[in-house]
């Protein structure tokens, strides 16, 4: 067999790696791809902003006459399949065996502006699928003083450039490096990269001209052949396998899906089991609709209809009963009633796995995939917050009542990403004292949820705090005696720490002087003073001229249990005075013990 058929047969069992393209908004995923492709999608689209999933198949011959300047490598795969996401929440609907549907992923960042919440929650999605990606910094062209070249590689159009620019440019390179290894990453840019393996490649572009997209491109072909040619062997004459996008109604075809077909050949009259999110629906496909070569699936407008497809495709796909499938739902081709029990059995085991019912202290997690649901799961985990439940559906009472069955204030909550709350949930939350989260952005989810938990900390720690005796050393005034019992009213200065009203005093010998009835201040009556304050005390037990002389050093009697709390959770928050008093009182205490003995 000659090298030419060879390649041929080879390349026919390769699929199409999926590359998923992921960044904050506005810093050019779309602009990246309409640059590919020569396409205009980022001007057609509401405020220039993704608003749905969308797919782009780009063939082989494409990418070499974009990269036709810097091509040596000899390809087996067909091409490139990307997937253009809003924000990050779709990325966590497309799931494939458990794990992330993408083969490989582009993280975009504006390499002017540096990372921002969304970069932030694509690395952590990335992350948590363990999916590899490249970055692209993305904007060369806006750094001060670079002279744009169209469509150049990189490594070309860096070479034209004045010492200044070059010098700007490595700055934010290595930024962009620095930021990467704070979330245990190592990078380089590419071309000072040995081993891809270990250390991610960032591939100075823009979009906008073009630079550095060649080497981009090239990268992603590299990384598909020689590291994921296990995960990219196609089972052609194996039965299709592939993930929902989306569901919509479109005029003339009625509820249709927009697919990633990643395994198999799917053809028309097919019947397909999808996992729905409470049964699995089985329907049979009436038609297949592909959108040209290297067109954006999302806007096409000249689908054609083909009688079957092989794997990784992006397709429209039109059948019976879809109004009951969810975005995420994976699906598979069925032959027999074995193959659907399996299939049934396969999702089911696959959603206890990631499911969670512990039925102990935590919060409740409800999400509309089990996608994002091992999202949340992991960022929640990151962040130590204890789960109880977390399933795939929307908030009901049983949640509420869940969450409040917490003994812990900070878990009485529950979660919900990109779901609805049914009727009387609100309700059912105010009257069990438990907070609901809902978002459709995991980034903002989260922080919500820690920003809540860490003011309610600091609620109950003050809450503990105003509870608790702490330690004070004050000095009676003997010029000042306004009374000499019944209660004793003297003048006094707090040499430390906290005086409050009701607290027991003691001298510095342990022997109990009495209880602060009250204090004054000028006219104005205190429950509690603080450190270098003056003012006047009423102490109920004390005689001036019996157990006080009126020039006395006092400590404030803390129990043993108080002392214990504030050791441990406090100590580091009093002031370096009421430390002090603090062991003095300690002290004091010990010596009380030694002599009971």
């Amino acid at each position: 067999m000659g090298k030419k058929k060879k390649r041929e047969k080879t390349a026919k069992k390769l699929r199409t790696p999926i590359v998923s393209v992921l960044g904050h908004v506005d810093h050019g995923k779309t602009t990246l791809l309409d640059k590919i492709r020569k396409s205009r999608v980022t001007s057609k689209e509401a405020g220039g902003i993704t608003q749905h999933i969308g797919a782009t198949e780009v063939p082989i011959n494409v990418v070499k006459e974009i990269c036709k300047d810097i091509w040596k490598a000899e390809v087996m795969i067909p091409g490139l399949l990307f997937i253009d996401t809003p924000g990050h929440r779709a990325f966590t609907n497309l799931r494939r065996r458990g794990g992330a549907l993408a083969d490989l992923a582009i993280l975009i960042v504006d390499i002017n502006e540096g990372f921002k919440d969304q970069t932030e929650e694509a690395i952590s999605i990335l992350k948590t699928f363990k999916t590899p990606f490249v970055v692209a910094a993305n904007k060369i062209d806006r750094i001060p003083g670079w002279q744009k070249y169209e469509n150049l590689p990189f490594v070309k159009s860096f070479a034209k450039q004045d010492e200044i620019a070059k010098r700007r440019l490595e700055n934010r390179i290595y930024e962009l490096i620095a930021k990467l290894y704070e979330h245990g990453f190592n990078a380089e840019r590419f071309d000072r990269i040995t081993d891809f393996t270990r250390t991610i490649a960032i591939v100075p572009i823009s979009a906008l001209t073009g630079e550095g997209i060649p080497e981009l491109l090239m990268l992603l072909v590299g990384l598909a052949q020689r590291y994921l040619e296990e995960n990219l062997r196609l089972h052609v004459e194996g039965r299709a396998k592939g993930t929902i996008l989306e569901v919509k109604e479109e005029r003339g075809l009625g509820i249709s899906c927009d697919v990633i077909l990643y395994d198999g050949t799917l053809r028309v009259g097919d019947t397909i089991a999808i996992a729905g999110r409470d049964d699995v629906v089985v329907t049979k496909i009436r038609g297949i609709l592909k959108p040209r070569p290297a067109q954006e699936m999302r806007l096409e407008s000249k689908f054609k209809g083909v009688e079957e497809v092989t794997a990784a495709a992006g397709i429209k796909l039109v059948a019976p009963n879809l109004e009951k499938v969810v975005a995420g739902s994976e699906f598979e081709a069925i032959e027999s009633e074995e193959d659907l029990k399996k299939f049934k059995e396969r999702i089911k085991r696959e959603y206890e796995e990631t499911v969670i019912r512990t039925g102990g202290e935590g919060v409740v997690l409800k999400t509309d995939t089990l996608g994002s649901l091992e999202a949340l799961i992991n960022e929640l985990r990151e962040h130590a917050i204890p789960i109880k439940k977390a399933e795939v559906g929307d908030i009901d009472k049983r949640d509420v009542v869940e969450a409040s069955a917490n003994s812990d204030e900070l878990n009485k909550i529950v979660i919900g990403f990109n779901v609805k709350t049914l009727p009387g949930v609100e309700t059912e939350a105010e009257k069990y004292g438990v907070k609901l989260f809902i978002d459709s952005i995991i980034y903002s989810l989260i922080d919500s949820v820690i920003q809540w938990r860490e003011q309610i900390k600091l609620e109950i720690k003050k809450q503990k705090v105003e509870a608790l005796i702490l330690p004070a050393k004050i000095k009676l005034l003997k010029n000042f005696v306004f009374r000499r019992s019944k209660p004793a009213v003297i003048g006094a200065k707090i040499l430390a720490g906290e005086l409050k009203k009701g607290v027991k005093l003691i001298k510095s010998d342990g022997n109990v002087v009495g209880t602060v009835r009250s204090m004054k201040k000028g006219d104005e009556f205190l429950n509690v003073a603080g450190e270098g304050e003056e003012l006047a005390i009423a102490i109920d037990g004390a005689v001036v001229g019996r157990n006080i002389t009126g020039d006395e050093v006092l400590y404030v009697d803390v129990p043993e249990r108080h002392i214990r709390v504030i050791r441990r959770d406090l100590y580091e928050s009093l002031s370096e005075n009421s430390r002090k008093a603090l062991e003095d009182l300690l002290k004091i205490k010990r010596k009380e013990k030694t002599v009971a003995r």
